[in-house]
């Protein structure tokens, strides 16, 4: 993230405050998952890498274990200080973590890793992590067995040019990697619920090269976004309607 890509550096600058509102939290059971498999608590260390404005950060710091954010995005990390006062925010790169060599027991990306998958960063996280420390990736993904996810998924893949995305693969690349173990997975089903402008229409809006697209084509993403809910019995005068995603989780260990 030392060399930010447009639609991020763009988009998450222009669309922080709708990412903040759009984005689903995470399932109740990844707090067992942090607890149990990155062991987390009070007394453990753990950074929040490419920590956005907090959506995942939160949960880190319910662990009681000692949290630290790294965002690159001025406007995310602003938007995380002022939500939650007892993290440390600070600005730093997937390539130059600003923390000291394994000063940490886990590191955490949750919804990020696909835009800095390279062996350079992992490298670096391998450096910040003590030797039997755990590295964690986190992302809540799409139901696509949906109908209607399935049509809002080719209104938003209509945009997405050479953005770095989960649904590619190409984040497995790096993996295995030097001095980690093997990538463990896991998954849990998931859903966000509320208003279809809220759950449906910012989290569209709130997609990186969505949100940097000039205002006369985010207006257009919006209106295919606002028919598509019209059209479907299930969305359309609804109050409140959940969003389905399952949110897959993996793990690999720092190894001496």
């Amino acid at each position: 993230m030392s060399h930010l890509h447009p639609a991020a550096a763009t988009g998450f600058s222009a669309g922080a405050d709708t990412y903040a509102k759009g984005r689903p939290d995470y399932p109740a059971a990844l707090a067992g998952w942090l607890r149990e498999t990155l062991r987390l608590g009070p007394g453990r260390a753990v950074a929040d890498l490419g920590a956005g404005t907090g959506k995942f950060t939160g949960l880190l710091a319910a662990t009681g274990a000692d949290v630290t954010a790294i965002e690159p995005v001025d406007a995310m990390r602003a938007t995380l200080a002022a939500s939650l006062p007892g993290v440390t925010a600070r600005a730093g790169a997937a390539e130059a973590i600003p923390l000291t060599d394994a000063s940490l027991d886990a590191l955490v990306c949750a919804q990020a890793f696909h835009w800095f998958a390279t062996p350079a960063a992992l490298a670096e996280i391998r450096r910040v992590l003590k030797v039997g420390g755990r590295f964690g990736l986190v992302w809540n993904v799409r139901d696509e067995g949906t109908p209607w996810v399935r049509e809002l998924t080719a209104i938003m893949n209509a945009h997405e040019g050479d953005a770095p995305r989960y649904h590619t693969g190409a984040w497995r690349r790096p993996f295995p990697a030097a001095g980690f173990g093997p990538l463990h997975e896991e998954s849990f089903p998931h859903g966000h619920r509320g208003t279809p402008g809220q759950v449906i229409l910012d989290r569209t809006l709130s997609v990186s090269f969505i949100a940097a697209l000039p205002e006369s084509e985010r207006a257009t993403v919006a209106g295919s976004v606002r028919a598509l809910i019209d059209r479907t019995p299930e969305l359309a005068g609804r109050a409140e309607v959940t969003f389905p995603y399952r949110t897959h989780v993996y793990w690999c260990e720092r190894q001496a």
